[in-house]
């Protein structure tokens, strides 16, 4: 009897560590899905995106889980590949890789293995349940700010009156590109623009230019309204009346790009970067993502 309690304990441990690794996947990936993600004009494409990228990890982790539950040894054995998975991938044991990834997943197989979480029933609800809950409570200000997006459709140069600056930011082009590049080749793209932000001169035009981090911020809008937004440079914050988002005139909903960069230099190796939502942090100007873009002013 005294086996069997101790084997019901280790189940339940290995359950709730394994249903609480779940709900983080559940939060990272509905968070990020709709910070990142969901940028299709296709509803099926963004769904498709949505569980293929941003909810498998929860997906993949709720299954082994449930294995475990009802095949405790299948289950175990299951942990420890994925262990070794994640080894192979990342090239070697390093210390992140090992104490983030590897010993635990080697040490929930161990626990899965002797473990027999009494009743099954609800090892197996809470399993699921907790998982689905944190994803649907954490949807909820993310669906409903996504569905109200203010999208006009009008992707050509155009002048954006902001909180004290007017300038007129590029069209869907070179100038506003749908893919990511540095620091330096966007300062350069921006450079050796022609006059209707569309063709590209053999030598430099200096007619457009990046955004400085103040202008960026000051130009941010919600629901086609100006955000109010002021950049403090004494202590490198941004602050709005209104949150900013992926919105017209300045963003385009359906590109995948989410950050800009902004000619204001924090020093010779890095440079600020403004999020769709307002916030600014520094980046390494060598740093090129495809979701980190930018837009020319003039």
């Amino acid at each position: 009897m005294k086996h069997l309690d101790k084997r019901q304990i280790v189940g339940w441990i290995a359950v709730g560590f394994s249903t609480v690794i779940t709900c983080f996947w559940a939060f990272w990936g509905i968070v990020e899905n709709f910070h990142e993600g969901w940028y299709y004009e296709s509803l099926l494409s963004n769904v498709g995106l949505m569980f293929v990228q941003y909810l498998s990890p929860m997906l993949i982790f709720m299954a082994v889980t449930l294995i475990s539950i009802s095949r405790p040894r299948v289950g175990g054995g299951l942990h420890v590949i994925f262990a070794l998975l994640a080894a192979w991938f990342f090239q070697a044991f390093t210390n992140t890789a090992t104490f983030l990834l590897i010993v635990p997943l080697v040490g929930l197989g161990v626990l899965h293995w002797f473990g027999r979480p009494q009743p099954r029933k609800i090892a197996v609800s809470l399993a699921i349940g907790l998982p689905i809950l944190t994803l649907t409570i954490l949807g909820i200000e993310p669906v409903l700010r996504v569905s109200q997006r203010f999208d006009d459709g009008f992707l050509q140069a155009r002048l954006v009156p902001g909180n004290g600056v007017n300038l007129i930011w590029a069209p869907d082009g070179p100038g506003w590109p749908r893919k990511g590049l540095n620091w330096s080749e966007a300062q350069q793209v921006c450079q050796y623009l022609g006059e209707d932000g569309l063709t590209p001169a053999p030598i430099p035009q200096h007619i457009w230019r990046l955004p400085t981090v103040d202008e960026a911020v000051r130009s941010m809008a919600r629901h086609g309204q100006n955000s109010g937004g002021l950049w403090d440079a004494e202590i490198a914050k941004a602050t709005y009346k209104t949150t900013p988002d992926k919105e017209s005139p300045l963003w385009n909903a359906h590109s995948q790009v989410i950050y800009w960069w902004t000619a204001t230099e924090v020093d010779e190796e890095h440079a600020y970067i403004i999020v769709y939502d307002g916030r600014v942090w520094p980046r390494a100007k060598q740093l090129s993502l495809a979701y980190l873009g930018f837009r020319c002013v003039k």
